[in-house]
């Protein structure tokens, strides 16, 4: 029986499959996005595909402190938008 990769959200520091979460990674040039193959080259943080999750890695400042760097409100507005337009 193959393991499934496990990864933990940001938000809540819950275990779960790779497949169920959503990376958003840091690339070499500092620019961050959503991974949508979970592949792409860089700093991958993994979050629940929930909305209590982001907002409560926002109000933490979890991802700033993943990602040594200042998010800007634009990149939490699109992270918003793909866990909304899942639903």
């Amino acid at each position: 029986m193959k393991n499934l990769p496990q990864r933990t959200c940001i938000g809540c520091n819950t275990i779960k499959a790779k497949k169920d979460l959503i990376r958003i990674v840091k690339n070499k040039e500092g620019q961050i996005s959503i991974d949508k193959t979970g592949r792409a080259n860089g700093r991958g943080a993994y979050l629940c595909d929930n909305i209590e999750c982001l907002e409560k890695a926002i109000k933490t400042k979890k991802l700033e402190r993943t990602f040594e760097m200042p998010i800007s409100q634009e990149i939490y507005e699109s992270l918003r938008g793909v866990m909304i337009d899942k639903k």
